[in-house]
């Protein structure tokens, strides 16, 4: 889900400004969860009018790391947006060390600078590449950090929430509180002109939020954090890879993606470095 998420995020963009689809996206996510709530788990819904505060400003950094994504697709490129948005698991691996008293391995430390190495190498290959465009591709790059350093404050307070609510719970609220927080800044008029095939597109967006999610925490239940957090930066790679294919097809309904040897060889270090940071060995 999250491997074509960029893609189809930069396609909605050209008809749709950004406010309206994230705010749909909350909006198809949260009617989910809603319904499942309502005949599986009553109860979860009371969270609705007595939130506590750390789980409001849990909910302000997921929404402002749509938005600041949703933008860094659309200054960018699908490919440029996710590996920058892989800063947010090696962020967090640093919250760990600094909140909750984690050690950080001699690997992790290599991983971390391998990373930073890397981000830097993937920079410069496409500031080259954009001869005129430069100034948007780095708004659109720091966009895209800004919001995964949110997502990073966002899942460093879920370690804590997720000891005290269910999962059901805690994403009700947090698929429901920006609802009304985008609801000022949604263009409702350009819904209404929508095409049958722009509609499909943001069901499927708001679908993507809801079925990632879900399926992120059964992971959770499942498998280990470190695991689940080495698979979550393979997402970078479903992406180039579909994107390749476009650009090799030359399809006219979004931009080609630029690909350099060494701005894939800058990707490939930069999600290596992320991997050994977020990598943790498990105990017997």
């Amino acid at each position: 889900m999250w491997g074509v998420l960029a893609i189809a995020l930069k396609v909605a963009s050209k008809v749709i400004d950004s406010p309206t689809i994230v705010w749909f996206r909350f909006s198809l996510a949260f009617s989910g969860m809603a319904l499942w709530a309502v005949f599986t788990e009553p109860k979860a819904l009371k969270i609705l009018y007595k939130p506590s505060l750390i789980l409001v400003v849990s909910t302000l950094m997921l929404a402002w790391n749509y938005i600041g994504f949703m933008w860094g697709v659309q200054y960018t490129t699908p490919g440029n947006a996710q590996v920058a948005v892989q800063t947010g698991p090696v962020v967090l691996a640093i919250f760990g060390v600094i909140f909750f008293k984690e050690k950080l391995s001699l690997m992790q430390g290599f991983g971390f600078l391998l990373a930073l190495v890397g981000f830097w190498i993937f920079y410069q290959q496409h500031v080259q590449a954009l001869s005129g465009q430069t100034g948007e591709y780095t708004k659109g790059i720091l966009l895209t950090v800004s919001a995964a350093l949110t997502w990073a404050v966002y899942a460093a307070m879920q370690k804590k929430l997720i000891l005290q609510h269910p999962v059901t719970t805690l994403n009700l609220f947090i698929f429901g509180l920006p609802i009304l927080l985008y609801f000022p800044f949604a263009n409702f008029e350009s819904l209404a002109h929508l095409s049958l095939g722009y509609w499909l597109l943001l069901i499927f967006l708001g679908a993507n939020t809801l079925i990632s999610y879900v399926c992120l925490s059964l992971a959770l239940k499942y498998m280990e954090a470190g695991k689940v957090s080495v698979l979550l930066i393979l997402n970078p790679i479903i992406t180039f890879v579909i994107m390749g294919v476009l650009t090799w097809l030359q399809v006219s309904w979004i931009a080609p993606e630029h690909f350099s040897v060494l701005s894939v060889l800058g990707a490939l270090i930069a999600l290596g470095g992320a991997m050994l940071v977020v990598w943790k060995k498990t105990k017997s």
